[in-house]
């Protein structure tokens, strides 16, 4: 059954603490703001809220408990889910199934973490991130050999790709949530930290702590709360997948996007804004010509002529992307929606897309898990 077939879900309210580097600020502190501000967006109290999915990837077993204790301790449901870099787009799916099952009313989705050491199940490296390549150098290789894949294949060049970087530093920079706020020239772009290949530090996201909360609510509790007419933003599909034998992060992409997408009966033509999971430059033009906005090979020339820039034909990683927002993990997913929920309201400020009407949230979790949901303005 898809999520369309039951009750609709609304996005009520959205708040972040700021993504960040590691500081000596506790997670529950980083968590209660990121929630406080959610119910505060939405106008409503704790006691509105029936459920809660908390997603984080560090911090270990059901740090809810004490977080959500700071706001009082009600007897509510509350599950923990962990599921790498899509921790938060898989809670907020629950959130979302739970709500559209009227198994509850009114849900709390929040992602919340800080960078520690990491002990992997499958292979037992362990290591300690601050930004995306120190968890060990397997992802930066492999991204850097996908990287003169695709170069070789469309004759791309290292400039046309750091381009990328420089879209989401100047999306980031006018974002008050995200972890780099700085723009970068293409010169800065290419000449910082080589990593691998040609691969540089500016093109990877940098990993810290922070939170991010949404509240999804029914039709019913909407009316009962008195939520403003222009807060609701519907979430008319989830999908996601696991991978597949000897299948790639952007075959894993194309199929839950494309199941998102004509679940939702849209065409990739019709999305406005688009957040995806950029931890590496390269995988913005990947999973944008995945998604079908682009196809095959013609991202880059796109790019270069401002299709994909706030007030452009698609707005990508308008909120400054994983390479300027930051990937925190536990938070990631959920703060996309977040982002996509101020678009559509139109509330985005600075990075607001005109006339943005249907989002596309799009993550991967070690190319083995993927989530795509589709939001609508009413």
């Amino acid at each position: 059954m898809l999520l369309g077939e039951l009750r609709p879900v609304y996005v009520i309210g959205v708040g972040w603490h700021r993504y960040q580097r590691l500081s000596e600020t506790n997670y529950i502190d980083l968590g209660l703001a990121a929630v406080r501000r959610a119910l505060g967006d939405a106008g409503i109290g704790w006691e509105a809220i029936d459920e809660s999915f908390i997603a984080t990837m560090w911090l270990g077993s059901a740090i809810g408990r004490p977080m959500l204790a700071g706001l009082g301790a009600r007897g509510k449901p509350l599950v923990h889910v962990e599921n790498a870099s899509a921790s938060g787009s898989a809670a907020f799916r629950l959130g979302c199934v739970h709500v559209a099952a009227a198994i509850s009313d009114v849900a709390l989705v929040v992602g919340v973490d800080k960078p520690r050491a990491l002990n992997r199940a499958s292979t037992g490296i362990t290591g300690l991130a601050d930004d995306a390549t120190a968890l060990n150098y397997v992802p930066s290789t492999h991204f850097s050999l996908l990287m003169e894949k695709y170069k070789v294949t469309y004759g791309a060049t290292d400039e046309d790709i750091a381009r990328i970087a420089v879209k989401n530093h100047g999306n980031g920079a006018l974002n008050p949530h995200a972890h780099r706020q700085q723009r970068r020239s293409l010169a800065e772009v290419l000449d910082s930290k080589r990593l691998s290949g040609s691969l540089t530090a500016l093109q990877c996201c940098p990993v810290g702590e922070g939170a991010a909360a949404v509240i999804l609510a029914s039709e019913e509790a909407i009316k009962r709360w008195n939520i403003e007419p222009a807060k609701p933003v519907r979430v008319v599909a989830s999908a996601a997948a696991s991978e597949r034998v000897r299948s790639s992060d952007q075959e894993l992409s194309a199929e839950v996007i494309g199941r998102a997408l004509r679940e939702a009966r849209i065409t990739p033509d019709a999305v406005d804004v688009f957040e995806l999971h950029d931890a590496f430059a390269i995988e913005e033009a990947l999973y944008v010509e995945a998604s079908g906005i682009a196809s095959q090979g013609t991202y880059l020339p796109m790019l270069k002529e401002g299709a994909f820039d706030i007030g452009g034909r698609c707005a990508v990683s308008a909120s400054g992307g994983l390479i300027s927002m930051g990937h925190p993990i536990g938070p990631t997913g959920v703060g996309q929606v977040g982002e996509l929920t101020l678009q559509l309201r139109g509330m985005a400020g600075e990075r607001q897309h005109p006339g943005a009407r249907v989002g596309l949230a799009h993550m991967v979790g070690t190319g083995a898990v993927g989530y795509g949901h589709v939001l609508v303005r009413p």
